[in-house]
């Protein structure tokens, strides 16, 4: 025991306890042999062996499933496929027999996805056969088409003029539109880099879709209706927010101040959005728009691809469609890239603007009929004389996001927003001060030689007069177009459409059209005229952010991009004033059916457009006779309310009758 002893003579030779030696440690590893014989190797292999047993029977049956499922994995699919469409169909069938009415749009949808999905089908396995059974009479129709395709433009354009001539005989204003609508092509065929290049189908076809489209959206019932419909669930969509945004600012905020009311609509359509790219239907509806625009216009994929997102996402995002191809791209490509974005807004500011009161249906029309225009006159601007490398190719492919699941994506999209709304908040604060320090320089310089009330406003309420006359704005109205165009141009189209919504909402609630000398509103034909023309990201600012941009994405061609900007933004301005000239053109005023019953059966304690129109036709109607006595003409001939629905119209509108 001694020599085991711990003692500081120990330490100090450098001795130490033997229990902690190698040798103690191996003696105290020592373990009493087995009673059996067997080892410690031996009998660890036989517990592991017993535990390896255990677990395959406890996870036989789990295993056994899961091969089970590998191998009849598309009979699966199958089953739970047809019992979907079955529990479908039960749905479908209770909510048409219920109030066929009501699910109208559920069949409408239904309709829809079953035509493309039997579509897909008959492509999948009869259109190699179809195309074969096709092929004499493809052959036949290419060797017809050098003077078939001269039929055709002749035919159309005898229809325009009878469509022309029998239309406006109603309307001769709406000649005002198309002559608008020929001196801005005739301006760009001016301003075109070859004009000897210029491909005329590209041109023709173009502007006959966005004819075609804006007569379907504008003229006919099915259309108007389902524009409408969509732009009624789209407001109706976007008052979602109002669940996020009054939990985090509270009901207050929302209802009073611009910021907490309106920019949250944009968080709300991004994180949308990118859930919809996630599952891939954003990037089948472009691809079916293109292929209609690629296979009528003869433009290449890549160009195509980048104008049918602009449909939908903005001019830094659409790009990003085919980021891969941008280095290849021609100059004209690139140029129709540009063009495309400036021409349209992305859906995120879209649902912006529609909180402010402006109709969703001519905001939904003016992005999609801004489309085939983008393509046609930028084609007509910038023509192709480059070998493009993907002419004629199909297997262009849309990138798609990185997110692992539809979680992910919604929160990537929300924070993209984040930038977004800052970048407009930012925008306003910066754009509303510069304006009105502009407006106070032009005063001080205005009063110098007595002239009141000099403004950016003003000026360019002179300058762009004509064109907002040529679009088919009546005189009166012009100046007050002209003066948003400038502000559109020269600021952006965020502060242009919120002075829209103000000259709206005067005339919704029925405010006199003049007080003074300055006009409070505008038409509804001028209203959806400045609908069209302003929607698009044409303006000064957006020039750096469609270079900065590009540039992230391919810089060693930011020289291209920057000697190609300017035409393409100019390009894009002209083609939101197509619009709007088409838009004059199909525009069709509204009338109130029976004023008589309608004033008759008001209550006058508030104001309205409708009450407003009313008024002036009785006004209209009134003659002063010679003895001094009001007469009445027209449907308030002999009407028993007509005298107190005019005392009550004079309690709300000044007018020469009223005196009397």
């Amino acid at each position: 025991m001694e020599d085991n002893q711990i003692t500081l003579v120990n330490l100090e030779k450098g001795l130490d306890n033997p229990a902690f030696s190698s040798q103690g440690e191996e003696g105290l590893r020592e373990e009493p042999d087995d009673p059996y014989g067997k080892t410690k190797e031996e009998r660890g292999r036989e517990g592991k062996g017993r535990y390896s047993s255990y677990w395959r029977k406890a996870v036989h049956p789990a295993s056994k499933a899961k091969h089970f499922c590998k191998a009849h994995a598309k009979a699966i699919r199958k089953v739970i496929l047809g019992v979907l469409c079955v529990a479908y169909l039960c749905y479908f069938a209770a909510a048409c027999w219920l109030n066929f009415q009501r699910a109208l749009a559920l069949v409408v949808m239904t309709a829809l996805v079953v035509f493309f999905m039997c579509w897909s089908l008959f492509q999948k396995h009869c259109g190699a056969k179809v195309l074969q059974l096709l092929r004499p009479c493809r052959k036949c129709f290419q060797k017809s088409w050098p003077w078939l395709k001269w039929l055709l433009c002749v035919v159309l354009l005898g229809g325009l003029v009878a469509w022309l001539v029998l239309d406006t005989s109603r309307n001769p204003e709406q000649l005002v539109s198309f002559a608008g609508l020929c001196f801005l092509v005739l301006f760009l065929f001016a301003c075109s880099k070859h004009h000897s290049a210029v491909s005329w189908r590209a041109v023709f076809w173009g502007l006959v879709l966005e004819f075609l489209l804006g007569l379907f959206i504008l003229r006919t019932t099915p259309g108007i209706q389902a524009f409408q419909w969509l732009g009624d669930q789209i407001q109706f969509f976007l008052n979602y927010t109002t669940a996020g945004s009054s939990f985090v600012f509270g009901n207050t905020l929302i209802g009073e101040i611009f910021a907490f009311q309106t920019l949250p609509i944009i968080v709300f359509f991004s994180c949308v959005m990118s859930i919809l790219y996630y599952l891939g239907i954003m990037q089948w509806l472009i691809l079916k728009i293109s292929w209609v625009l690629q296979v009528s216009m003869g433009t290449t994929a890549t160009e195509t691809l980048s104008v049918a997102g602009n449909i939908f996402v903005g001019q830094t995002e659409s790009p990003l469609l085919i980021r891969p191809y941008l280095a290849d791209m021609t100059s004209s490509e690139i140029h129709a890239v540009m063009t495309g974005g400036f021409s349209t807004i992305a859906g995120s500011v879209m649902g912006a603007y529609i909180s402010f009161g402006i109709d969703a249906a001519s905001l939904i029309a003016a992005s999609v009929m801004a489309a085939p225009c983008a393509l046609a006159m930028s084609k007509l601007v910038y023509p192709e004389v480059e070998e493009s490398k993907f002419k004629g190719k199909e297997n262009i492919r849309l990138s798609c996001g990185e997110e692992r699941n539809i979680l992910e994506a919604a929160g990537n999209g929300a924070a993209a927003s984040v930038g977004l709304v800052a970048n407009i908040a930012a925008n306003l604060i910066a754009f509303l001060a510069v304006l009105e320090f502009i407006n106070a320089t032009l005063r001080w310089f205005g009063e110098m030689v007595d002239i009141e009330g000099l403004s950016f406003q003003v000026i360019c309420s002179y300058v762009l007069m004509p064109v907002a006359f040529l679009m088919g704005a009546d005189w009166a109205d012009s100046p007050l177009v002209a003066e948003l165009l400038g502000i559109k141009i020269f600021l952006n189209e965020f502060v242009a459409y919120q002075q829209l919504a103000t000259y709206k909402k005067n005339r919704l609630s029925g405010l006199e059209e003049w007080d003074g000398t300055r006009k409070q509103w505008i038409s509804e034909r001028a209203e959806s005229i400045t609908t069209f023309a302003l929607c698009g990201f044409a303006n000064l600012s957006s020039i750096g952010i469609m270079l900065g941009g590009l540039t992230s994405m391919v810089p060693q061609r930011k020289g291209d991009f920057a000697s190609i900007v300017l035409r393409a933004l100019l390009t894009g301005i002209c083609v939101s004033m197509l619009n709007a000239c088409l838009a004059g053109l199909l525009y069709v005023p509204t009338e109130m059916s029976d004023c008589v019953t309608f004033l008759s059966n008001t209550n006058f304690s508030s104001t309205s457009y409708a009450i407003y129109t009313c008024c002036k036709q009785l006004f209209a109607s009134s003659l002063l006779e010679e003895n001094g006595n009001l007469s009445f003409t027209g449907p308030w001939a002999g009407v028993e309310e007509t005298m107190p629905c005019l005392i009550q119209c004079c309690g709300h509108y000044n007018h020469t009758a009223c005196a009397d």
